[in-house]
């Protein structure tokens, strides 16, 4: 009887300690794998993908990632917002892991389509809102100026911010840039882009036409809209000038042949981009206005 006590106290002690060498095991064995991690597992090639504006040696510098860095240590994240933050044509950074030791930088770079004076200098901002570059006066050359809207607390490598009494005029260029660089549509903007009214947007197309917009709404369908009255005078073999008024409904536009302008506008001594094709004057109606081609459907 007393050997069998002795025997269930040896048992228990062994329990109570089994759970003990289970987790020391798992330590030991998880310590292990961890100094392989840091010793094995080290950056010898640091790669870079999408770059055009800037070096491979400027991303690789920006992102901070060194040759001899642990590779499951690079913090991804934090990688991609010093690449963006410090190169402000950087629109996205997706830093990836390839076993056994390389980091591929994969970058997108963006571009200027306007400027903006703010603060007494000028800034090129990307179709996403996104300032990208601060200046003297030159630098807005050969971009479209904005007009009527002055963004907030500018600052490069940002996304332009406004008050609450400019915010709809905020959303509104940001929409239109946006729409305008869906379609590829962006570089025919050349000269002005006006937002001094609170009910509709006016800007240059292509050098010889001011297209209107509704202040706020669906962008996307609106210069859809002027791309299918461009193709349509297109095939008709007709040059487009003067004022595009796209304001009346989704599947109305009417063409006067008068050229909406700024008050203060000088137009540029010399254009760069791309130039709108040159075809036959059309031949004006009485009313001294160009009827409007038939609108396709875009509904849907």
């Amino acid at each position: 009887m007393a050997a069998r006590k002795g025997q269930n106290r040896r048992w228990r002690r062994r329990g109570r300690f089994g759970g003990l060498y289970k987790l020391l095991s798992f330590l030991i064995i998880f310590a292990a794998i961890l100094v392989g991690c840091v010793v094995f597992f080290r950056v010898n090639e640091v790669r870079v993908v999408g770059n055009s504006r800037y070096s491979v040696q400027e991303i690789i510098a920006a992102s901070g990632v060194e040759v001899g860095d642990n590779l499951f240590l690079v913090n991804r994240p934090q990688t991609a917002n010093a690449i963006m933050k410090r190169l402000p044509y950087v629109e996205s950074a997706t830093p990836v892991h390839i076993l056994p030791d390389t980091v591929e930088l994969r970058v997108t770079e963006s571009h200027a389509v306007a400027a903006v004076e703010a603060e007494g200098s000028w800034w090129l901002v990307n179709a996403g809102g996104k300032l990208l570059e601060k200046g003297e006066r030159p630098i807005a050359d050969g971009y479209p100026k904005v007009r009527g809207f002055s963004p907030q607390a500018p600052a490069v490598g940002s996304r332009m911010t406004a008050s609450l009494e400019e915010q709809t005029r905020l959303e509104g260029i940001k929409g239109l840039l946006t729409a305008l660089a869906e379609r590829g549509m962006e570089g025919n903007v050349r000269e002005f882009i006006d937002l001094s009214s609170n009910n509709v947007i006016r800007f240059d197309y292509g050098g010889d036409l001011t297209v209107v917009v509704p202040a706020s709404g669906d962008f996307s369908r609106r210069i859809f809209s002027l791309q299918r009255v461009l193709e349509t005078f297109a095939q008709r073999g007709e040059r487009v000038t003067g004022t595009l008024d796209l304001t009346y409904g989704e599947d109305e536009a009417r063409l006067l042949t008068e050229r909406w302008l700024p008050e203060d506008y000088l137009p540029p001594l010399e254009t760069d981009g791309p130039v709108a094709p040159q075809m036959p004057e059309p031949t004006l109606d009485p009313a001294g206005d160009l009827p409007a081609p038939e609108m396709p459907s875009i509904a849907g």
